[in-house]
């Protein structure tokens, strides 16, 4: 779900309260960190009372996995909007890589801080519920461009599947760069990469 400021006064107050709960939540959990955001300051941004929030979700941990299934299937509506403009294997490859740079690329409140899910990742504690969904996240991330390599290089399944860790891992890099630079350059670059990695299949 976007970070994007959405207004929460005229046509916003008519939105379901889970729609507005969380994309307050969305808002702040990415600004300023899971742990640091209490319910009150979700309730009060999104223009609900406590009790709404506690109608839509059983718990804080609750709308957390929320968010980070929102933030997921956000990235997943990227990938697939990139994909139906790709040509080959090749381009199906480089759209992942596009996806988390359009996803670097929104007007986040106090600027790009690097991968949402993982930064939510960090502050769980391990066993964490929310942990695992950005866990599952990386992997269909990893098959998704496994499968792209499969199709480039049918009769290297090997080579496909160890190509597909090794950009999966350039990607991660990217993205934890780029956060820490506050923007999506790093993200590029590594797309470059990749391609050069690409052509020398």
């Amino acid at each position: 779900m976007s970070e994007t400021h959405v207004s929460t006064a005229g046509s916003g107050r008519r939105r379901p309260a889970r729609k507005r709960l969380l994309e307050a939540a969305a808002r702040r959990f990415y600004a300023d960190g899971v742990v640091a955001t209490g319910i009150d300051t979700i309730t009060a941004e999104a223009g609900v009372a406590k009790m709404s929030l506690y109608n839509n979700f059983s718990s804080k941990a609750d709308l957390v996995r929320a968010y980070l299934d929102a933030r997921h299937e956000e990235w997943l509506g990227l990938y697939r909007a990139r994909l139906e403009r790709v040509e080959g294997p090749r381009d199906g490859v480089l759209a992942v890589f596009d996806a988390y740079a359009d996803h670097a690329a929104y007007a986040y409140e106090h600027g790009f801080r690097g991968c949402g899910l993982l930064n939510a990742a960090a502050e769980l504690p391990a066993g964490d519920e929310g942990r695992a969904v950005v866990r599952a996240h990386k992997e269909e991330v990893e098959r998704l461009i496994a499968g792209h390599l499969e199709e480039l290089l049918p009769d290297r399944p090997d080579e496909a599947g160890a190509m597909a860790e090794h950009l999966a891992f350039l990607l991660e890099g990217a993205m934890a760069r780029a956060g820490l630079e506050g923007d999506g350059e790093r993200v590029q670059h590594a797309r470059s990469m990749a391609a050069a990695l690409l052509d020398r299949l």
